[in-house]
């Protein structure tokens, strides 16, 4: 499914087309209105979870002072950062790459950050990460940080992208479940079942995506979301299975994971925006000291750096638009935007926002241009007054797309030589550990580490850039922060 960007034909002169084509270079990536609509689209559809999701796990921690975020409160800055940011980030380096607050960084500022600040004094930690961040892409040093990263690693980046998307959605879908116990940690559906009917319809429209995009119709993915989407509503129509998790704390193993596809009593409802503005840049250094309010800010930039680098390099390969170093057009724009985002997340309360994963679904459907943000971007704007209907797409259908594109991605690997072992271990440790640990800057990490050890020690050395041993002792720092924080703290 991936393909290189292929030229405009000879046959078209340039200044016959609109002013709009040649600024998104719609005709010169080989791609067309439509299949950049479908694909901004498809990349929404995919991403809506984000709008119920990012309140739930914020407002459900009250931070060191008991005082909560307000769920419609911070589903409506969900919204509205992530259609603003997605919409920017196509606007200024027109590539297919949306955003949406990431679920790396508000998991971290829910479980470990407000224990020790306010929620605004979180928010003021995520924008000083953000500057952070902006201040590294502008003078070119997270530019040189991504060149550094040999080819194989960012191949393996890619791959292990693909496989963490994959597992995320055999996680939203239940198709793979905890177990509750240390062997096996995870396991099939309920009870080494898949027969519940969220999970079953789960399968139906992953293999129906699956056959659409094998016969190698158009917008096949996108008909598939939405076919499973309508199944889905019918199915709860009739049997009212309702949500896995009730309100009144009991569960139902056969219930809807995030969202019940049922059409809402009320579509629209007008977006409370009043979160915007509050945060504290400084409140956490004077509540916590400046030691644990630096450690604290390390952890986000790491995470949100190397997140980012991994996601942009994945999405790029992915859209055929990454050259043979693996860098693709308007690299330092799109790691200052990205970093923008974070600025944006924190100064809206909504936690940093970042380029998605999920974007990959839109690609894998035809978008590859800026084209597809203004879509994705769009629709989650119009969600803000929509966040009723936004629900109707069950996670068990969304994930299907994700598993798709996840072996998209995972073809990939097929670009690294796998018989030299000094680059084997490396990549295969950042194939792995992104989806068995849930996070695409362990992988990173881990593939960092152990590529600096293993081709030092075994005599290539001097192929490696200085860079990337500060970053891979940086690396270390990261993976012993928790120790180090104790330490500082005592």
């Amino acid at each position: 499914m991936t393909t290189a960007p292929t030229s405009a034909p000879d046959s078209v002169d340039d200044s016959s087309r609109s002013g709009f084509d040649r600024f998104f270079e719609i005709t010169k990536r080989g791609s067309t209105l439509g299949a950049e609509v479908r694909g901004g689209v498809v990349t929404f559809i995919t991403m809506a979870y984000i709008v119920i999701l990012n309140p739930i796990i914020l407002s459900g921690s009250p931070d060191i002072a008991g005082d909560s975020l307000v769920f419609p409160q911070v589903a409506a800055v969900t919204a509205l950062t992530a259609g603003a940011m997605t919409i920017l980030f196509g606007l200024v380096t027109r590539l297919p790459f949306a955003f949406a607050a990431g679920l790396g960084i508000n998991s971290f500022l829910a479980v470990s950050v407000v224990g020790q600040v306010t929620w605004a004094e979180a928010m003021g930690l995520v924008v000083i990460n953000g500057l952070i961040i902006v201040l590294l892409a502008a003078t070119g040093l997270r530019r040189m940080i991504f060149d550094a990263v040999p080819l194989a690693l960012k191949t393996a980046i890619t791959v292990g992208i693909g496989l963490f998307i994959a597992f995320i959605g055999f996680v939203d879908a239940g198709f793979v479940t905890a177990t509750g116990v240390s062997s096996p940690p995870v396991g099939l559906g309920v009870q080494g079942s898949v027969a519940t009917v969220p999970v079953l319809l789960f399968v139906f429209t992953l293999l129906l995506c699956g056959v659409l995009m094998a016969l190698k119709i158009k917008g096949g993915l996108l008909i598939g979301l939405v076919s499973g989407t309508v199944v889905a509503v019918i199915v709860e129509a009739i049997w009212k299975l309702g949500p896995k998790f009730a309100d009144d704390g009991t569960v139902n193993p056969g219930g809807w994971g995030l969202s019940v596809p049922e059409l809402p009593s009320q579509w629209v409802s007008l977006p409370d925006l009043s979160l915007i503005g509050q945060f504290d840049l400084l409140g956490a250094f004077l509540r916590i000291g400046a030691l644990a309010a630096i450690m604290l800010i390390f952890t986000l930039v790491f995470t949100n750096f190397f997140d980012a680098m991994g996601t942009l390099t994945g999405l790029s390969r992915e859209a055929g638009l990454a050259d043979q170093k693996g860098d693709f057009p308007r690299l330092k724009s799109a790691l200052i935007v990205e970093g923008i985002g974070a600025v944006a997340g924190g100064a809206t309360s909504s936690s940093s926002n970042t380029v998605f994963i999920e974007s990959a679904s839109g690609i894998g459907e035809g978008a590859r241009t800026g084209v597809a943000n203004l879509v994705t971007g769009g629709l989650f704007l119009l969600a803000m007054f929509f966040t009723p209907l936004v629900s109707i797409v069950p996670t068990e259908i969304a994930a299907a797309a994700l598993v798709i594109v996840g072996a998209l991605m995972m073809s990939q690997i097929r670009h690294v030589d796998l018989t030299d072992l000094s680059a084997l271990i490396p990549v295969f440790l950042t194939v792995t550990v992104m989806p068995l640990t849930y996070s695409i800057a362990n992988g990173i990490g881990a593939g960092f580490i152990s590529w600096v050890v293993i081709r030092s020690l075994s005599g290539k050395a001097k192929e490696i850039s200085p860079l990337l041993w500060i970053v891979g002792a940086g690396f270390v720092v990261y993976f012993a922060r928790g120790p180090i924080e104790s330490l500082l703290g005592g």
